[in-house]
């Protein structure tokens, strides 16, 4: 992905962040890499996300993993059905290790992601399906990761 389709999406994000989520927004998230099977969230470690301990609170973790999962889900549903709307049932966290550096959320689901819009789409009935986020710091920890989070998206047709 390149930097101006980069800065393109972060702006995108900033702004829908600040218009419908404002708390998301605060947080100052970053676009990374965004395609159809992958997107990567960048949170920075500032005074705006860290705990006492000197380490990324645990609700700007999950904030993390809400925009990754959320992001995927709204591609998908702009490129192939606007009319599909989504919210996240549930939410399972595992955290692993104290995150003291900027966390990257990945989410390797698009494809899955495609195929639940498409079928939300096609038969107009409510379908639900799981979203991984996996939360690494590299600049401390490498690929090694601080946390792993499990959302359950519930996707309908308007």
């Amino acid at each position: 992905m390149e930097a101006l389709a980069r800065l393109k999406e972060t702006l995108f994000l900033r702004l829908f962040a600040y218009m419908k989520i404002p708390m998301l927004a605060y947080l100052r998230p970053k676009v990374v890499e965004l395609d159809e099977s992958r997107c990567v969230i960048r949170l920075p470690l500032n005074n705006r996300s860290r705990n006492h301990l000197c380490s990324m609170y645990f609700g700007a973790l999950c904030a993390g993993a809400d925009l990754a999962g959320g992001l995927a889900a709204m591609r998908s549903i702009q490129k192939t059905a606007p009319k599909v709307a989504f919210v996240f049932k549930d939410f399972d966290a595992q955290f692993l290790k104290r995150a003291e550096g900027a966390v990257y959320f990945t989410c390797d689901d698009g494809v899955s992601m495609l195929d639940l819009v498409t079928q939300a789409d096609a038969t107009g009935e409510r379908v639900e399906g799981a979203v991984n986020v996996v939360a690494t710091v590299p600049d401390k920890l490498g690929d090694e990761p601080v946390a792993k989070f499990r959302l359950t998206i519930s996707l309908k047709k308007r």
